[in-house]
């Protein structure tokens, strides 16, 4: 299973600090059996954003995002994903925040969502190192299952679904 992440920021893009949240993720999804193709890093705005989700979307069959999510006026991450992706898959984003609730009463701030092009799962986390690895680390559980399910695969041994 491979997977390409993308952080949005338009500081790291620039040069101005080193993304440190976009390799925490990456290292998350490492642990959890993918091959991270790629950690890619674009600037904030809608435009740039859908361009990297599409990119990466036709290399593999997870693609994270990470920044974007919040109450900025510039955070588009979840508008942008919802311009590629085909069909909604809501109970990811759900989840996330749930466990992050555990770590901050910020979570309920994030407006990340997860949707479907193709046959990619494309998630979009917080900017945040520690929120985006607690976002991840939540939804581990399921993206191997997930990725099964856009291959066609049976879901009869997992449970109701």
């Amino acid at each position: 299973m491979r997977a390409v992440v993308v952080t949005v920021s338009t500081r790291a893009a620039g040069g101005v600090y080193d993304d440190s949240a976009g390799p925490a993720v990456a290292d998350v999804l490492a642990e959890a059996g993918f091959d991270v193709l790629d950690v890619v890093v674009v600037p904030d705005g809608r435009q740039p954003v859908a361009a990297a989700i599409v990119d990466a979307a036709g290399r593999a069959e997870v693609v994270v995002t990470n920044g974007g999510t919040g109450l900025h006026p510039n955070d588009h991450t979840p508008e942008a994903t919802l311009d590629v992706v085909h069909r909604l898959v809501p109970g990811i984003g759900e989840a996330m925040r749930a466990v992050s609730l555990h770590s901050t009463p910020m979570a309920m701030l994030s407006r990340g969502i997860a949707g479907i092009r193709g046959g990619t799962l494309i998630v979009n986390v917080p900017g945040s190192p520690g929120g985006a690895v607690d976002s991840v680390r939540a939804i581990t559980p399921v993206l191997s299952h997930a990725v099964e399910q856009l291959r066609g695969g049976d879901h009869a041994s997992h449970g109701p679904g």
